[in-house]
């Protein structure tokens, strides 16, 4: 149940996610000025932020960092979109190539506001889409309705699949993606090797490949390229193993 403002007016939730604690204080900070009533819950990985939208089903909006820890690139969001689609979701990032923020929003964002966004500009961005529009920098919002989207055929039915897996089928390709080894995945998830191996039956059949190799390479057409810096060289796919 929400809280109730001195106005009798529900108070907003919000869910911050994002794995950097001071930049999570400096949000919660910004949201309070705008929102003084506010409600405010907090996850540093995608696990984590799993658990918090369980609690908080019904939250106005979620604050998305892309680099969070169990999230690659837009599958965290798009996993997100699909799992809870009730569940507006701004993206708040330090990556402000206008692709990457039209991508965003192809993704399912309701909008995407850049770490360096000045207090004013975030208030009239949290507002924008409480009240239910999708809120881009300016010049950003011009590029996208011009139709400057910057996905592709190949990304979106990447995309498509990534919303239709189950939260355990999730963690596998994230972790699939990662290179670790079936075992490897098995312990993390605390399963059987086997219940890997039938996790990564359903998503080969899902994303139409054949091997490891095949989807990872289909997995990464969802990467963000980490902000300031260089992308990392990829880690090479794990050796091949059996499924059977």
């Amino acid at each position: 149940m929400k809280s109730q403002s001195d106005a009798g007016q529900p108070a907003h939730q919000f869910i911050i996610a994002d794995d950097h604690p001071l930049f999570r204080g400096a949000l919660r900070q910004s949201i309070t000025q705008t929102f003084p009533d506010a409600e405010i819950f907090e996850a540093s990985d995608l696990q984590g932020l799993q658990d918090c939208v369980a609690r908080h089903p019904d939250c106005d909006l979620l604050l998305l960092d892309l680099h969070m820890p169990g999230a690659h690139g837009f599958s965290g969001l798009i996993f997100l979109a699909g799992q809870y689609p009730q569940l507006p979701v701004m993206v708040v990032s330090a990556n402000e190539k206008p692709e990457i923020m039209c991508r965003a929003i192809d993704y399912g964002a309701c909008g995407f506001l850049p770490k360096s966004a000045p207090v004013e500009m975030m208030a009239e961005a949290l507002q924008q889409v409480l009240d239910g529009e999708i809120w881009l920098p300016k010049e950003i919002a011009e590029r996208y309705a011009a139709g400057e989207s910057g996905t592709g055929e190949t990304e979106n039915e990447v995309a498509d699949v990534i919303a239709t897996l189950t939260p355990q089928q999730f963690r596998v390709a994230t972790m699939l993606a990662e290179g670790l080894l079936n075992k490897q995945i098995a312990y993390e998830m605390q399963v059987t090797e086997a219940t890997v191996k039938a996790h990564l039956t359903a998503l080969f059949r899902k994303l139409e490949v054949n091997s490891r190799t095949q989807a990872v390479l289909a997995l990464s057409s969802l990467d963000v390229e980490q902000p300031g810096q260089f992308a990392a060289p990829q880690r090479p796919p794990a050796k091949q193993e059996q499924l059977n």
